[in-house]
């Protein structure tokens, strides 16, 4: 009798421990799901810092590579400017170096014919024909540039005087004039394309006051 009573003790009194076994586990594994989750949240911090780390790696890159092609970009260009820097300088230097080609062109011609009467007049020693031939070459030249070039001559005997257009070399006091006026030129003065280029030396008269 003592010993069925001791075994259904027994068999009543193991359920018991079971039970608080299973509150412990349940509870264990309940204290351990956050930590787990916190894990989980924590791995997934860091994949997405990786991530990112990635990302600006690949921004970081693509970055250096633009301003490479940039800086290339730009050596290129001031290449081509220093270039073309040159280039007009050298165009520069060659337009004033020949700038003047044509009037020489222009003026063999008469160069040529003066040779020639130079040549003449040693030959035959007809100094008359040296005259006509400087008369000639004169006379050539002169239309030569005013045709070609916009030159002429200032006119100045009688003419009433202009210190713009002459240079007086000599002043003469006349009482019969009324103004100043130029008596004689010494030497000619010229205007380009109405300009004055040289202004004509004269002498000039002016009333007596």
């Amino acid at each position: 009798m003592e010993k069925k009573q001791k075994e259904s003790k027994s068999k009543s009194a193991k359920p018991a421990v079971d039970s608080e076994e299973k509150k412990e586990l349940h509870t264990q594994e309940s204290e351990n799901q956050p930590v787990q989750e916190q894990e989980v949240q924590e791995m997934s911090e860091v994949e997405q810092k990786e991530l990112e780390i990635v990302r600006l790696k690949e921004q970081l890159a693509a970055a250096q590579e633009e301003a490479a092609s940039l800086k290339d970009q730009m050596l290129r260009d001031r290449a081509d400017l220093d270039n073309y820097r040159k280039r007009l300088l050298r165009d520069k230097e060659e337009t004033v170096k020949f700038a003047n080609e044509n009037l020489i062109k222009d003026l063999l011609q008469p160069l040529d014919d003066l040779g020639r009467a130079l040549q003449a007049a040693e030959a035959t020693k007809d100094y008359e024909k040296v005259h006509d031939g400087v008369v000639m070459v004169n006379s050539q030249l002169y239309s030569t540039l005013e045709k070609n070039w916009g030159l002429q001559k200032i006119e100045s005997v009688g003419k009433e005087f202009d210190p713009i257009e002459h240079e007086a070399y000599q002043m003469v006091v006349d009482d019969s004039l009324e103004h100043e006026v130029v008596l004689e030129e010494y030497a000619v003065g010229y205007k380009l394309h109405g300009r004055v280029l040289r202004p004509a030396k004269v002498k000039v008269g002016k009333p007596n006051v």
